[in-house]
């Protein structure tokens, strides 16, 4: 906490870079703590010194700290759900560190997604969840809000998609008591280049990237997938 607090009077992209630092740190003993070992594949490498719109399924509580380990080396921010920011002490820190947002608010969602494109303009990278809230279908992913690749075409930045395939295992959503130890894997899968494209070509882009992920999710055996 003493860290947390010095990170708190910095300004808010300093303060912001710390709590990031610290919460690696935090992933990090999490996960020892608790019995599961991470490790990372990469189907194609990317490169550290650019900026990227990171995205990537979401289906357990611990795609929060699996964030903090995949993403090393690069400054980010995630946008998160507003909701978070009502837990208590967490939330402070959360708030600081993350982009809110408010998916019931159209003004919400607009503020937040001029704030991530501020960023980027900084060179931080964002971390984007599109299907927004945890996929409880039981197909490899929900249906994919445009945030992250209207940001993507904006920005003339790269998409750079990742999978958690574990975490759902580890962690259901169902309860924070079906918490095991075990494996978390994560992908990096091949990024989608943005350059040249135009606000008409995000529904090209969205399904592109949907498909890449969905078939990804299938390839790797993901355990939440059923079979119709």
């Amino acid at each position: 906490m003493p860290f947390f607090m010095y990170a708190f009077l910095q300004e808010k992209v300093k303060g912001g870079n710390i709590i990031y630092s610290l919460s690696r740190f935090w992933a990090d003993a999490f996960f020892f703590m608790v019995g599961i070992s991470y490790s990372n594949m990469d189907e194609a490498p990317h490169n550290k010194n650019k900026e990227y719109i990171f995205v990537s399924n979401h289906i357990s509580y611990l795609d929060i700290p699996m964030m903090m380990k995949v993403v090393r080396g690069q400054k980010m921010r995630i946008l998160g759900k507003a909701e978070m920011n009502k837990v208590p002490v967490f939330g402070s820190i959360y708030k600081r560190g993350a982009v809110s947002v408010d998916r019931l608010s159209a003004k919400a969602r607009s503020q937040s997604m001029k704030e991530l494109i501020g960023y980027i303009h900084q060179k931080i990278s964002v971390f984007i969840c599109p299907e927004g809230t945890f996929n409880t279908t039981h197909r490899p992913l929900k249906k994919f809000y445009d945030g992250a690749f209207r940001i993507a075409i904006e920005t003339q930045k790269p998409i750079l998609p990742v999978l958690f395939l574990d975490t759902y295992d580890r962690l259901n959503y169902k309860s924070i008591f079906s918490l095991n130890p075990g494996k978390c894997r994560s992908v990096y899968l091949p990024e989608t280049d943005t350059a040249g494209m135009k606000m008409s070509d995000l529904p090209f882009l969205k399904e592109k990237v949907f498909k890449q992920m969905e078939e990804a999710l299938i390839r790797y055996g993901a355990t939440w997938i059923r079979k119709k």
